[in-house]
């Protein structure tokens, strides 16, 4: 069988160089690539992969909720994150949006092959790393977890408050989520009212915490 892989990722180079290295392998096949989240959605269910390989900081749709809605939508097909982030926030907000694996981005080609034949045979893929953070947390008991944006915010709410934190006026915000100015503005008042937070400074510091906005993207 053909293992068929979606790549997602907002830089190109870290695209081209996986779509070279992973179309090595004689059972998988590069057939989409995407630089956002919601491109990715769309392409899934397009193209009904078996992998999707997932950046989590990227523009418009991070990997969190990206990956959250492909599993709910899609539950067949497969996620895996790929990212420079190894904090425990950005490691479980993954996982409990349902991917079925977290490798960090310095990771060798063998264990990203490794990887992807794992969860296609419906089992779960850490590396040693991320497997550690898992397991403290999970012993510790995740002190982040009341409070998580997840645990606290609506699907379309997270949305508004990555776009918010992103600089997007509220006109934008509503062209982009096709909505009217009018829900928009409920949902970034519900969004402030739920976290205590009323600036978009604070906001953008929550957003990044929480592993659904980054400086970097």
């Amino acid at each position: 069988m053909t293992i068929k892989v979606i790549l997602v990722d907002d830089h190109q180079i870290v695209r081209h160089g996986l779509r070279t290295l992973l179309e090595l392998e004689p059972d998988m096949k590069v057939v989409a690539e995407a630089d956002n989240g919601r491109t990715a959605l769309n392409l899934v269910q397009e193209l009904a992969p078996e992998v999707v390989i997932m950046d989590i900081s990227m523009p418009g749709l991070n990997g969190i909720e990206a990956t959250r809605q492909i599993v709910s939508g899609v539950p067949q097909v497969k996620v895996i994150a790929l990212s420079m982030h190894s904090d425990s926030s950005y490691v479980l907000n993954m996982l409990k949006a349902g991917a079925s694996g977290y490798l960090l981005k310095d990771c060798a080609l063998e264990e990203l092959v490794k990887a992807v034949h794992t969860v296609v045979n419906n089992k779960t893929y850490l590396s040693p790393g991320i497997s550690d953070i898992v397991i403290k947390d999970f012993i510790g008991g995740w002190a982040g977890s009341g409070a998580s944006a997840f645990a606290v915010l609506t699907p379309r709410e997270r949305e508004v408050l990555q776009l918010i934190t992103e600089g997007k006026t509220t006109n934008q915000i509503a062209d982009c989520l096709c909505v009217s100015i009018k829900t928009v503005e409920a949902h970034r008042k519900q969004v402030m009212n739920k976290l205590g937070i009323h600036s978009v400074a604070e906001l953008t510091k929550y957003a990044i915490r929480q592993g659904l906005t980054s400086l970097e993207s």
